[in-house]
């Protein structure tokens, strides 16, 4: 008979990681991840110049080459480009509609399905007295598109330019795009909100496409492409984390917006709403308008 000193010594199990050691490892080990996608996007734009808005809803499509981007109103924005000043810009999707010189980047957008909260029209009368409407002077496709509502109401007021952000809250008629709509909406300043996300879905039921990546035709650019919807995917895969680290506002707000309001997919409805949009242009007399030609 075995003595015990002799007895082999039986294994012990290791006690099961708890769910909180198994949260913070797998937290650990996205970070080591991210941090990788980040580093492998650094000086991915050499030779590229890129241009985008400064804005929140533009944040997830510019994750990881913030640092190699130029930012500009979209108005600029599309000055550049005409000038060929940059290769590719965020832009709005006016721009490669009413000028037939860029490929639109496949698959990504600014968008709305419905209420979008960033583009509006504030208002202290009836929308139908509306007689001229003083406008953001960094917008280009929310001026298009109010215009395309007022007309389907028989409105056509005159569009003035806003001569400083400090005075939209005295006029009748506003139109105010991106965080300055926000400061706005934020400031209640007690004008009514005709958030043109919301009344294009009324009338189309279809999402509403207000910028994209339009790109210079005729330039080798096939690992540009690649990098901006890399960089897309990478936003939208940390799209957590850039709401619970961005200040602007509420956290509750930024998840509402960035993830319910505003959408970055550019597939086949939102296709859809971009050629009702061309349709209602065209009717409308506001034109000429170029088909878009997306890339991939």
């Amino acid at each position: 008979m075995k003595s015990e000193a002799n007895k082999p010594a039986k294994l012990r199990m290791a006690k099961p990681d708890s769910p909180e050691q198994i949260g913070r490892r797998l937290e650990r080990e996205q970070r080591t991840t991210n941090r990788a996608r980040e580093f492998g996007l650094e000086q991915s734009l050499a030779g590229f110049r890129v241009g985008s808005v400064k804005a929140l809803n533009a944040v997830p499509l510019t994750r990881g080459i913030e640092d190699q981007v130029t930012y500009a109103p979209p108005s600029e924005l599309a000055k550049q480009l005409r000038a060929d000043e940059l290769d590719a810009a965020l832009v709005s999707i006016v721009e490669p509609l009413l000028n037939d010189r860029y490929d639109i980047l496949d698959g990504v957008a600014v968008a709305s399905l419905g209420e979008v909260k960033s583009v509006f029209m504030a208002h202290r009368k009836p929308i139908e007295a509306v007689k001229e409407v003083f406008c953001d002077p960094a917008s280009l496709t929310s001026v298009m598109l109010l215009k395309v509502l007022l007309a389907g109401r028989g409105l056509r007021p005159e569009f003035r330019k806003l001569e400083d952000y400090a005075a939209a809250k005295d006029k009748d008629y506003v139109l105010l795009i991106g965080d300055q709509a926000l400061d706005f909406a934020f400031a209640s300043p007690g004008h009514e909100i005709f958030d043109l996300g919301a009344a294009w879905y009324e009338l189309t039921g279809l999402p509403f496409v207000y910028a994209a990546w339009a790109l210079r035709r005729g330039v080798e650019n096939g690992e540009l492409r690649r990098v901006l919807l890399e960089t897309k995917d990478f936003g939208m895969d940390t799209l957590d984390q850039i709401i619970r680290n961005r200040t602007e506002y509420t956290e509750d707000f930024r998840k509402d917006y960035l993830g319910w309001h505003i959408h970055f997919h550019l597939g086949s409805d939102e296709k859809r709403g971009i050629a009702k949009f061309i349709e209602l242009m065209r009717e409308h007399g506001f034109g000429p308008v170029s088909e878009p030609k997306f890339v991939n």
